[in-house]
Order: C-alpha cells, then sequence, then structure tokens
C-alpha cells in the first residue's frame, strides 16, 4: 500500500511498469477506484510507467467533508505527480477523472503530454441535477441510488450476462464514503470547462461508449469537438465505464493513440 500527503490528504496511489519507460496516468470515475483499470493495463503494451490512484473521497484516500473544489481535485494529481516523478504523461481520466484531466492539461501543460478524456465532457450534467442527487444521497444513503447508476454505468447486455460482475461494481459504489462522493459530486456539478478546454493543445484521444446513460457519446463529441487536436472515438456495446466493461478494446484505442503520436 502507498499513501502520500499531498494537498493535506492522503492519497492512495500504486506505481507500476518500467521505471524508464512512458509515463501514463490514470484517474477514477465518481464512486470508483483505481481498480477500474486493471484489465486496460493488462492489455498494454510493454515499455509504459504507470500511476494509478484513488481520487480525493474515494477508495483507500482520505475523504475530508464538505464540497471539493475541482481547483483541488486538480492540484491533488499535479502534487502527486510531482512527488512521484511523473511529468510529461500521458493522462487518462474517465468522468470526474476526465474532467481532472482537461483542468491539468490546460494548467499543468508540463504534466501532460497527451490526454484520454473518456466518459467525460467539459459540463457534466446541471447544478439542478447534482442537487438533486446530492439531496437523495444525504437523505439516503449512496444505497438508495445504486440500482440506478448501475443502469447508467452498464449496458443491458452487461447486467444480463455479467450479473455477478455487476454486483461487485454495484458494492464499490456502495462503499465510497459517503463525504467523498458527496464532494465530488458537489466538485462537477460546480464545473463548466467550456471556456478553457478549447485551450487545450496537446494530443487528445476522447472516448465514448454508445450505452453511457451518464455522459452520452454526443456530449462527449461535443467536447472532443471543441479542441484543435482531439479525435473522437466510440465503443459500442459499452456504458459509462467501457475499461470495465470492453476492457481489450479500450486498450486496443489507448495503444493506437499511443503509438499515432509517437508514445509508444
Amino acid at each position: 500500500m502507498h499513501m502520500r500527503e499531498i494537498n493535506g490528504v492522503r492519497l492512495h496511489h500504486v506505481v507500476t511498469g518500467d521505471p524508464d519507460g512512458l509515463p501514463l496516468v490514470f484517474a477514477n470515475s465518481l464512486g470508483t477506484d483505481f481498480r477500474i483499470w486493471d484489465k486496460v493495463i493488462a492489455g498494454l503494451p510493454a515499455g509504459l510507467k504507470i500511476l494509478r490512484y484513488d481520487m480525493r473521497g474515494h477508495g483507500l484516500s482520505d475523504a475530508p467533508d464538505g464540497e471539493y473544489p475541482m481547483a483541488e481535485l486538480v492540484a491533488d494529481v499535479a502534487g502527486l505527480m510531482d512527488a512521484t516523478g511523473f511529468k510529461d504523461a500521458v493522462f487518462v481520466g474517465l468522468s470526474i477523472g476526465g474532467v481532472v484531466a482537461q483542468g491539468l492539461a490546460v494548467e499543468r501543460p508540463d504534466l501532460v503530454r497527451a490526454a484520454v478524456l473518456s466518459n467525460t465532457a467539459a459540463k457534466i450534467g446541471t447544478e439542478a441535477s447534482w442537487s438533486d442527487r446530492i439531496a437523495a444521497v444525504r437523505a439516503n444513503g449512496i444505497g438508495s441510488i445504486a440500482d440506478t447508476v448501475m443502469k447508467l454505468w452498464f449496458s443491458r447486455a452487461f447486467h444480463a450476462e455479467r450479473a455477478d460482475e455487476l454486483a461487485g461494481w454495484r458494492n464499490m459504489l456502495t462503499r465510497t464514503p459517503l463525504a467523498g462522493y458527496l464532494g465530488c459530486c458537489a466538485a462537477i456539478a460546480h464545473t463548466d470547462l467550456r471556456e478553457s478546454t478549447p485551450a487545450i493543445r496537446q494530443p487528445v484521444l476522447a472516448i465514448g461508449g454508445d450505452a453511457d446513460g451518464s455522459t452520452p457519446p454526443d456530449l462527449v463529441r461535443e467536447t472532443a469537438e471543441s479542441i484543435p487536436n482531439a479525435r473522437f472515438e466510440l465503443i459500442r456495446g459499452a456504458g459509462h465505464i467501457p475499461c470495465v466493461e470492453a476492457p481489450a478494446a479500450y486498450a486496443a484505442l489507448l495503444t493506437r493513440f499511443l503509438k499515432e503520436n509517437g508514445l509508444g
């Protein structure tokens, strides 16, 4: 177990792969932890130095009370990358992790050589929709919304054919610290990067899932079209977490992106 205090919060993280390889950083989505990347990483080529971490409020990282400003989530991973020697990295972010990726690419271009914006957007949802979710979770717990969230996260086929695995991901969601879940909901609710994200100049791969109920593919595509050097790819038969539902397809897209940009 590796814990490091960054900005007053202990972040759980792990570094694997080739110590001299291309640096690659993975940021998780709301209600998950860095295990969502396991099968993708298994499908990537050798020669990569990989940093995975649990976002503030998730997994084994600290979960302080209160709202989490998106700037703090960006500063968390920037500090972690500085502390672990990850610079000029390819940053892969899913959902809220993709929002963090957008902020980091603009604010710390020295840390981000290229970015993968997966199942994310410059603005996700509305303040009203997030306020409703926060109120429901505060009143009745994460379990009260878990079944609905699973329908947004995974395709009908996943529900029908991989029920045991689905139960595990549902457990991951419901066991997320309440303070962490609410804090990150607030971060998403108050974030609108539609003016700053078009300033990203690094190569960008945007990934959507055609069964994604949280960030529909048209929303992901809209963000990609606002970035000068971005390409959008759709994974068919996958929902909001394609790194879990279709890891081989996800790893293939990421590998091709690295090679096309002379990174792999």
